[in-house]
């Protein structure tokens, strides 16, 4: 953000008939020493085996997850896997460890769990041996253990929607002080994060992390030690504040409202706080914390000129998150067409007026007086230009899919989510009818009201492109496209370039265009002074804002793979939503709009069939 001021197939075969042929229920062993020393056999044995069958489940599930978190489809893993049963196994695999025996491994178990179109639960069956005569076949005499792991394929609701700021690249902050950048909610890179020519304001996290898939490869450090608030501080500027801004903020950590840390109080408001204090409670880092390959620290820095004061809280390096992935907008329009409303009723009781409904999208039509239904089945086969007023705003309900570019400024009623084939283009102030509202002191109370509040997701398989690209000079391109913006290496190995905006796709228009014509764009684009919405897009996430003076608000998230926003006007506040983060207490969040997600591989059980010691 700059301000601008395999196998082959007779091991296949033998493999399958290991699997699917061996009996346990005959398995024996013969003593052929004393007890001592045949339980020290045993032992090893037992232990040789195990390593054993581990390999033979990771390398099954491996096979598949490569595919899964590359592609975020459960395509393949439904295709190998149909029908597998005991004696069919299916994605079989056998190899040894060097040293220590054999093992062979597949599927023999697979199914979608009622009423969860999000994973996929299989049962991987794993049969290690030590291969006393190196012949590769499991032989009557030779000690052979088999295990049954069950395992989970899903896609989860994405941890990249904790943040602010998520960017899957070099994160930055460029030409901020204190009072021109007050962020409120937590900020992650996956790479490097620079915060240069100023300290901003961050009441939050702040995370880097180590990325060898970069093009420059990230060390994962933070450079530069933005300034904080305090509690103190924080709950100052939160209750002076414009009212529709201090709305939107978090509230500020207080035990005498929210309980003593660790108390059941306290877990029900803990997702939804600023504090500013980092601390380790119950094993997890909770407060704001600078997080990067070094590990976690608390830090303190209240003004652009105190000196910073950290303290290390946990040696154990930053992960990297990945991001959900749009390439098949297919999948989207499936979500859109199938989609259902199946909340009879809100959490206070009363009746959901949209239950049973689909996904759509409404605008006001000037020419007819009344509100035309624009999607059809919930999807859009084409571009859209929306446009609305406080008095006429967008209406929207549930997961919408446009098949092209969304075009869209004003005002938005209802909670749902535009999924688009190739741009969305914010050419104006986006807010909400009905806002939400966390101030109180009571957390079920909050909840209550908010959850009934317009919510509203952007995600777009091309880029959010904010302002009229017709206007974009060299200081805004720029960032847009390489050097600045860096290619990096998919899960597979294999090179995707850097995102150029000014390349021409298949549209026939540069990317960071609109395939709506310059007439359109010119006509509706304003100067954006906020954006209340969840923005994802696959690849960029930028342009200008603040271009008509005043400053800008950012009500919501923007997570992207490169970021390129230039500030024009100040100051810049960004205020993260916390209807959309994973509440600890039931793993959902307050509202489900159905945003992007992640793929995740979980082993929930580890099961022994049997085990022999050979003779």
């Amino acid at each position: 953000m700059k301000n601008q001021h395999r196998q082959r197939g007779s091991a296949y075969l033998a493999t399958t008939v290991i699997l699917s042929g061996i009996s346990l229920a005959g398995m024996t062993y013969l003593s052929s020493s004393s007890r001592v020393v045949q339980d020290a056999r045993r032992r090893t044995a037992d232990s040789q085996m195990t390593q054993l069958c581990d390999a033979g489940v990771q390398r099954c599930l491996r096979s598949f997850w490569r595919e899964f978190k590359q592609s975020q489809s459960f395509s393949i893993l439904e295709q190998s896997c149909a029908n597998a049963s005991k004696t069919s196994p299916k994605g079989v695999t056998s190899d040894e460890l060097p040293g220590v025996g054999r093992f062979a491994s597949g599927v023999i178990w697979f199914s979608e769990p009622s009423g969860d179109s999000y994973s996929r639960e299989l049962t991987v069956r794993s049969t290690g041996w030590i291969d006393l005569n190196n012949d590769g076949h499991l032989d009557a005499n030779e000690p052979v253990k088999v295990v049954d792991v069950r395992a989970k394929f899903e896609l989860a609701r994405s941890q990249v929607f904790d943040y602010t700021y998520f960017v899957n690249n070099y994160g930055w902050m460029s030409g901020f002080n204190s009072t021109s950048l007050v962020v409120n909610g937590d900020m992650r890179a996956n790479g490097d994060f620079t915060l240069s020519g100023g300290m901003p304001t961050i009441n939050g996290t702040v995370i880097a992390t180590a990325n060898e898939k970069l093009e420059t490869s990230a060390k994962g450090v933070i450079t530069g030690e933005p300034v904080k608030w305090s509690n103190t501080t924080y709950d100052l500027a939160h209750s002076v504040g414009s009212a529709d801004d201090q709305a939107r903020w978090r509230q500020p950590y207080d035990e005498s409202v929210h309980g003593a840390k660790g108390s059941d109080e306290y877990k029900a408001w803990q997702d939804v706080l600023f504090d500013s204090e980092g601390s380790v409670q119950n094993d997890r880092i909770t407060g704001s914390v600078l997080m990067d390959s070094d590990g976690a620290e608390k830090w303190t820095k209240e003004s652009d000129s105190s000196t910073v004061v950290k303290s290390l809280l946990d040696s154990g390096a930053s992960q990297e998150v990945v991001m959900p992935d749009l390439s098949d907008i297919s999948h989207y329009q499936a979500l859109s067409s199938t989609y259902v409303d199946s909340k009879p009723t809100f959490a206070d009781g009363t009746p959901n007026p949209y239950n049973g409904q689909g996904a759509w999208v409404e605008v006001w039509n000037n020419s007819t007086r009344a509100y035309e239904r624009i999607s059809t089945g919930g999807t859009i086969n084409g571009s859209a230009v929306l446009v609305g007023t406080d008095a006429r705003p967008i209406r929207i309900h549930g997961p919408v899919t446009v098949s092209q570019d969304v075009v869209i400024k004003g005002t938005v009623s209802g909670q749902g989510t535009l999924y688009t084939g190739r741009n969305i283009h914010v050419v104006g102030s986006i807010r909400y009818k009905l806002k939400p509202d966390f101030r109180g002191n009571n957390a079920v109370l909050i909840d209550q009201q908010n959850e009934k509040a317009d919510i509203l997701g952007l995600a777009a398989r091309g880029s959010v492109i904010m302002g009229n690209p017709d206007t974009f000079t060299n200081t805004t391109l720029q960032y847009m496209r390489p050097p600045f913006t860096k290619g990096r290496y998919d899960i597979n190995g294999n090179w995707v370039p850097a995102y150029n905006g000014t390349e021409v796709d298949a549209s026939g228009f540069p990317k960071y265009k609109s395939v709506v014509s310059s007439d359109t764009m010119s006509r509706i684009s304003e100067g954006i002074n906020q954006i209340d919405a969840v923005i994802y897009t696959n690849f960029l996430g930028g342009g200008n804002l603040g271009t008509s003076g005043n400053g800008v608000i950012f009500n919501g998230s923007i997570i992207s793979r490169d970021e390129a926003m230039v500030v024009w006007s100040l100051p810049m506040k960004m205020n993260y939503d916390t209807r959309i983060k994973e509440r600890s207490l039931n793993r959902k969040p307050l509202i489900d709009i159905k945003l992007p997600r992640s793929p995740i591989l979980t082993r929930s059980s580890w099961q022994e069939r049997g085990v022999s010691y050979g003779s």
